[in-house]
């Protein structure tokens, strides 16, 4: 395939200035098994560095505090020995000229007690996910969580403000707030997760509030150009979230008010099932929301070589981010460019600690003079 192929053109838009259009996507890998659920430069930065040749990495989603864990071994950005293993990992993607976005995340309902010694999880209403939660002792069954208070509110909405002062300082390019796949901030916009009757519940713009109040108060600590965000607005069936007649609807709001602000880019998710039979879901996410939205558009799930260089000549995204295919790939970008068969990732290994299955798979190529602009 030629080198002149669409993935491997730079992309350039205010603040994101890359060497190509492939982004790594984020996932949970669970290696952060220590004390302190840091990042170290030693695992987590050799696995992004080896992974540098991407246009963009956003890194695997990190806690903003505490209460916002709901998986076994996630690394936080919340502490100060946090945010020293995030600047390992930084400074070793910098030094092979890579970019990096870190991932804030909050789980909100999709956690256990088991991580908050005893205590019930926090989300917009007390609804059971009915889902299964990663716990120390394995899977179990999802609880029914507490309702957050309008002081729990402001204070996540702090949380994220400081979690981005954070990667700031941990010498991120940027922060990507991950508002999708059932998370905290999906659980406000969804009308069958989000029954509350206060100025976060009932109506579409109630529901969205909380997205934009941590947008603005990301804002006062960072640029604006630097702030990337995540959605999967017809995700239906996983992670205990349901779709409505009023979900689309809501993400349509919520991306055509995102024009208003100068973000980094917004990143969205295509089905991760078949949706076809649900009259209100949105089937082809790239192509509805690309005319309503202005800025720069990554879209993901399921892309491959050839269908990715087809979204983006087809005008209907501008980065294509790739997420298992990276883990048994490093040099992914680089394979594209030369046409080197493609590994077949283990998911026996994907959320095992230490180095196998995630600093042991073959780099086949080497980067060249094109990708290290």
């Amino acid at each position: 395939m030629s080198n002149k192929q669409a993935l491997l053109k730079p992309y350039k838009k205010g603040n994101l200035i890359l060497s190509n259009r492939v982004a790594m996507a984020p996932m949970t890998r669970s290696r952060a098994n220590n004390p302190e659920n840091k990042a170290t430069g030693e695992l987590q930065g050799e696995y992004y560095q080896q992974r540098a040749s991407a246009g963009l990495i956003i890194t695997e989603g990190s806690q903003i505090s505490r209460q916002a864990v709901g998986y076994i071994n996630t690394p936080g950005i919340y502490s100060k020995e946090q945010v020293q293993g995030w600047k390992e990992v930084t400074q070793k993607v910098h030094e092979a000229n890579g970019k990096i976005f870190i991932q804030l995340w909050h789980v909100g309902r999709m956690s256990h007690p088991d991580f908050h010694n005893g205590e019930l999880p926090v989300a917009p209403s007390a609804i059971n996910p009915n889902e299964k939660s990663y716990t120390p002792e394995g899977f179990k069954d999802t609880v029914t969580p507490r309702e957050m208070s309008l002081k729990e509110i402001k204070q996540t909405i702090e949380d994220y403000k400081n979690a981005a002062k954070n990667s700031m300082e941990a010498g991120f390019d940027g922060v990507e707030i991950h508002s999708s796949n059932g998370y905290l901030l999906h659980q406000f916009f969804n009308g069958t997760s989000n029954h509350r009757t206060d100025e976060y519940g009932g109506s579409i713009e109630n529901r969205a509030k909380i997205l934009f109040e941590i947008i603005d108060a990301i804002k006062e600590v960072m640029p604006e150009q630097k702030i990337g965000l995540r959605l999967n607005p017809s995700l239906n069936g996983i992670f205990g979230m349901t779709m409505d007649e009023e979900t689309i609807p809501t993400f349509d709001y919520i991306i055509k008010k995102l024009n208003g602000y100068d973000l980094a880019y917004l990143h969205l998710s295509e089905p991760f099932n078949d949706v076809s039979d649900i009259p209100y879901a949105e089937t082809e996410i790239a192509k509805r929301y690309r005319p309503i939205y202005n800025g720069t558009l990554i879209i993901n799930a399921g892309f491959d070589q050839e269908t990715g260089n087809k979204v983006l000549e087809e005008g209907n995204a501008d980065l294509v981010a790739f997420g298992k295919p990276f883990i048994s790939n490093p040099d992914l970008v680089v394979r594209f460019e030369q046409d080197v068969p493609l590994t077949k990732w283990d998911q026996d290994t994907f959320y095992t600690p230490g180095k196998e299955g995630y600093l042991d798979y073959e780099i086949k190529t080497e980067r060249s003079e094109v990708l290290q602009s």
